[in-house]
């Protein structure tokens, strides 16, 4: 009889345990799992260097996982390090569950981390224009959805693709802010570049160097066109320049380009 009525009562605090999670409003949804995450990332997690302690880092997450699995920022935090690691793989699944439990929040970071970090560009593609369809074209990174499309397609050759996204973002950039991020000129003309187009090339490199004047690998390949085109002396000048600017770090200089390499950024 004993052991029936522990299981009987155990049964009933999981069930009313249940219950209340499931009753629970909104707000109180929403303090229960800020208290998790304050516990088990920001006094937990974002005290341990990952880089020699992944282990522990790891831990504090999981215990916060054991309390509340559909909390869609520990899951990006379980899989953010192994990103920066480059154990892409071992990542992914994290990174998937982020999505699961909050799509609008973390798609675009997935997309990001396909384009910038595992280089999944046919996934980057169909990640962002499903957030482009679902939230409109927004930013991730600092660079809108668009953005990140153009560079996949030039990462996958297709250049003409490329260029057209890439004319059209930079056209509704400058409808909002006046101009065109740099970056998007940059590899507009590069997707020109790729086509030989090397007047059109120009034109876009020069944009880009309009608003980033030491921008060493834009004139790199600004120098690379002027060759094709016969005029040897004037690139000559122009890389004895970059080599200048580079060496004193005027380059691709994106914040997770201490992790990743960016396309086309020149390795002298």
């Amino acid at each position: 009889m004993t052991k029936l009525l522990i299981t009987l009562l155990s049964f009933c605090f999981i069930q009313c345990q249940g219950q209340t999670k499931k009753n629970e409003t909104d707000e109180e949804k929403k303090t229960r799992q800020e208290a998790i995450i304050k516990e088990h990332v920001y006094d937990c997690a974002d005290k341990i260097h990952y880089t020699t302690q992944m282990y522990e880092y790891q831990k504090c997450l999981d215990e916060g996982i054991k309390k509340d699995s559909t909390i869609a920022y520990l899951w990006q935090q379980k899989a953010m390090p192994y990103y920066k690691a480059r154990k892409y793989s071992v990542g992914k699944p994290f990174l998937d569950k982020a999505v699961q439990y909050d799509e609008k929040r973390w798609l675009s970071y997935r997309a990001f981390m396909k384009c910038i970090f595992s280089k999944d560009y046919k996934g980057v593609i169909e990640d962002f224009e499903t957030c482009i369809k679902k939230y409109g074209n927004s930013y991730e990174m600092d660079h809108t959805y668009s953005f990140y499309i153009g560079l996949s397609y030039l990462q996958l050759n297709e250049f003409e693709k490329a260029a057209k996204i890439f004319k059209q973002d930079i056209e509704e950039q400058s409808q909002r802010l006046g101009e065109g991020h740099f970056l998007d000129l940059f590899y507009y003309g590069i997707s020109k570049y790729e086509q030989q187009k090397w007047e059109e090339a120009i034109v876009q490199f020069d944009k880009s160097l309009q608003q980033y004047p030491e921008f060493s690998d834009a004139e790199f390949y600004k120098a690379i066109c002027l060759m094709r085109m016969g005029k040897k002396e004037e690139a000559s000048l122009l890389l004895v320049k970059a080599k200048k600017d580079v060496e004193k770090g005027y380059t691709i200089n994106e914040d997770n380009a201490i992790y990743e390499t960016y396309p086309y950024k020149v390795r002298w």
